[in-house]
């Protein structure tokens, strides 16, 4: 479990990474940096394959998801130069909350 957790972090920092990067890609123009957001996205889809051999899709989807978002948004505002709304704000509370509802719930694989 502590392994499908590490992964998924892993998954969650290469897809904040490619994501803050897309500026740099130019709209794909810039072939460097468009392959290292490729490379970013591609890393991180691989090790999501990895952590759903141990917790549920449906739960790791949302993680990698509410995270990546909520991890995004707060490096947009204090590296990207995007600003920060109180709805911006309230709208991260959310997204945090729903990530720790759904880990309360669980997020083992059954055997079935």
């Amino acid at each position: 479990m502590h392994t499908a957790l590490a992964l998924l972090a892993a998954a969650i920092g290469s897809e904040v990474a490619a994501s803050a990067l897309l500026p740099r890609a130019d709209g794909f123009k810039d072939p460097w940096w468009t392959a290292v957001v490729l490379l970013g996205y591609g890393l991180s889809i691989w090790l999501l394959a990895l952590v759903v051999r141990t917790l549920s899709v449906s739960v790791t989807y949302a993680i990698w998801a509410g995270v990546g978002t909520a991890v995004v948004a707060v490096v947009g505002v204090f590296f990207l130069g995007e600003a920060m709304s109180w709805a911006k704000g309230v709208s991260l509370a959310l997204i945090i909350a729903g990530v720790i509802g759904l880990n309360l719930v669980g997020g083992a694989k059954s055997v079935a």
